[in-house]
């Protein structure tokens, strides 16, 4: 595929993550689509597809998005070719006690077939991220 309509895949992904439309998802991965995350996130690692047994993006982020303003990802294609797509865009989320996390994340995808097939992320402050998941997540808990 074109560079270009390489783009328009990933911004229809980028949509579909913050109108959570996971049945449009679906059509844009490649059955066999990998996620590389950084290894000290809770999600980290290598995952296949939206599931698996340990937490993945999609718990640990959808409870930390309530609204709009945090499910905004502002994508901004930073490059493409025939084969991949660089983006960068936001990581936004809210703690259940109002703490915010905001930062800026690039993201090295793979197009094959018009699909993702494979996605790895830079986050520009893993630490502070890291920071704020295991604030969030005490805070849920003590909540509950």
């Amino acid at each position: 595929m074109s560079a270009e309509k390489n783009a328009q895949v990933m911004l229809d992904v980028f949509r579909a993550i913050e109108r959570r439309d996971l049945q449009r998802l679906q059509e844009l991965w490649h059955p066999d689509v990998e996620f590389h995350w950084p290894s000290s996130l809770p999600y980290g690692g290598v995952s296949h597809g939206p599931g698996g047994e340990r937490p993945n993006w999609t718990q640990t982020w959808i409870p930390l998005q309530p609204t709009e303003a945090e499910r905004r990802m502002d994508p901004r294609v930073v490059a493409a070719t025939g084969e991949e797509v660089v983006v960068l865009w936001r990581q936004r989320g809210l703690s259940p006690t109002g703490a915010r996390f905001d930062g800026p994340v690039l993201g090295l995808y793979r197009v094959r077939d018009g699909k993702l097939a494979r996605a790895q992320m830079f986050y520009f402050d893993t630490t502070a991220l890291a920071g704020f998941l295991a604030y969030a997540t005490d805070q849920a808990v003590a909540s509950s």
